[in-house]
């Protein structure tokens, strides 16, 4: 299986970036191949702009996602945006590798999504869901943050984890086609022993030794609604 892991850390030191390690090391150990797309190590623009566009299609109005799909269909799309896209076509496994900021991803991991996952190739007009351009891969969520377990839950402070992450794994890996498979959320980090963090990566080890079997989550089908996008009763 070919894996990218977009890692998106600033300090390489961290325990997040040692999720990121352990990742291709479980993963090669496994026969996998690995390409790795370090956004803060690359000095990834996460800036979504006309500069975007080597060739506008109008150059007085930017509608960012017309010019994207124009753009990659005349190949005059930005080069670490084209270097990118490749990376995501050539992976059976997409793996995002983040902190939790605000309860969201960190900007420049957003800002990656913005530029990469373009209109016309990763989704478009009905192309979405099960229907997406990514329709034949699969995703998945590690994260890091400093909460702990009894934080998020139905009746928990924080409300439950698949809520937080619901824009990332609903409104841009599942719309896009990905099956998404469960996260891997690390908790409590920065105020956790050394043993614990030590488990903490035994424990993601073993789910990407099982990441074959791993049974993605639940999202919509167009097959189960109609032409205008009402579900079908």
């Amino acid at each position: 299986m070919n894996v990218l892991i977009v890692h998106a850390h600033y300090e390489p030191n961290s325990f997040n970036s040692a999720l990121k390690d352990q990742a291709i090391k479980a993963l090669q150990a496994a026969g996998h191949e690995i390409q790795v797309s370090d956004l803060y190590a690359m000095n990834w623009n996460p800036v979504a702009s006309q500069a975007d566009f080597a060739a506008p299609t109008n150059p007085d109005y930017c509608v960012y996602a017309l010019e994207q799909r124009k753009g990659f269909e005349a190949g005059s799309i930005a080069p670490d945006i084209q270097a990118e896209i490749a990376k995501v076509d050539w992976c059976d496994l997409l793996i995002f590798n983040f902190p939790i900021f605000w309860f969201s991803v960190p900007a420049m991991l957003k800002g990656w999504i913005d530029r990469v996952f373009i209109s016309g190739h990763f989704y478009g007009g009905k192309r979405f869901y099960d229907k997406g351009g990514m329709a034949s891969k699969k995703a998945m969520l590690t994260l890091s943050l400093g909460g702990q377990p009894h934080m998020y839950g139905p009746e928990a402070i924080h409300g439950e984890m698949d809520e937080l992450l619901r824009p990332i794994m609903r409104g841009a890996l599942a719309y896009c086609g990905f099956s998404v498979l469960p996260p891997f959320v690390a908790y409590h980090v920065p105020y956790i022993s050394y043993e614990m963090r030590q488990q903490l990566l035994d424990d993601y080890a073993e789910v990407l030794l099982r990441i074959d079997a791993a049974v993605p989550l639940p999202f919509p089908r167009l097959g189960d609604f109609d032409g205008r996008l009402y579900p079908k009763r």
